[in-house]
């Protein structure tokens, strides 16, 4: 699924539909390479003189503005996405406290495995609190601002779930056998999805004063 913008008498529109990855059109170019998230091979595609008959572009919409076909999926996608980054600082405090243990005990490991546990619990509660929102089943502006809100509390608290690892375990955590440096490097691409932290923050307020969000995304 992707999709092109178009200009027609002077508005431009944007047009979402679906492409064969098998046409000789499609190429995908060996461009993720990237600090973390490797695994899932986000390379780009150039679609180069593929033609898409009007029957097969199933929505339209003007450019520059939500569309609220882009409610709904935003929605339910944010939840299931800011889920792979929470597994992420799971594994990372699991990792950490294993290491921790076999360690004499200390006021300081206490402390940072603490301070850890409570970053976990919150990045828990905010994800559960983003499929809450989808649960309404009432796509709105107003469910893009909670669900973002919930977006920008996960990715904060997993992101400082994993550097509390890395204190915790230490030197050893600096060794990819330990595979806490792919934690590390993992997490980091929880800050670049939509909407990133200023632009939550710009759309979140605008709700708040009433004022229109239609073009803060």
């Amino acid at each position: 699924m992707t999709g092109a913008i178009t200009e027609e008498d002077g508005e431009r529109s944007v047009l979402h539909f679906g492409v064969p990855m098998s046409a000789p059109e499609i190429m995908i170019l060996d461009t993720w390479r990237t600090l973390g998230m490797r695994g899932t091979g986000s390379h780009d595609v150039k679609i180069d003189g593929l033609f898409i008959p009007d029957d097969k572009i199933p929505m339209r919409r003007k450019a520059g503005e939500w569309h609220p076909e882009f409610h709904m999926i935003a929605t339910i996608a944010f939840p299931l996405i800011y889920s792979v980054y929470l597994g992420v600082a799971q594994s990372a405090r699991d990792i950490a406290i294993d290491i921790a243990k076999i360690r004499p005990e200390s006021h300081r490991t206490q402390s940072i495995a603490g301070r850890m546990g409570s970053a976990l619990t919150g990045a828990h509660l905010a994800r559960d609190y983003m499929i809450g929102v989808a649960e309404r089943n009432a796509p709105s502006a107003q469910t893009i601002n909670d669900s973002m809100i919930g977006r920008r509390l996960v990715e904060e608290q997993t992101i400082k779930v994993v550097e509390l690892a890395m204190e915790l375990a230490g030197g050893v955590g600096f060794y990819r056998k330990t595979e806490l440096e792919r934690r590390f490097r993992d997490i980091q691409a929880a800050r670049y999805h939509p909407l990133q932290k200023e632009v939550q923050s710009e759309y979140a307020g605008a709700m708040a004063l009433g004022q229109s969000v239609a073009h803060i995304f």
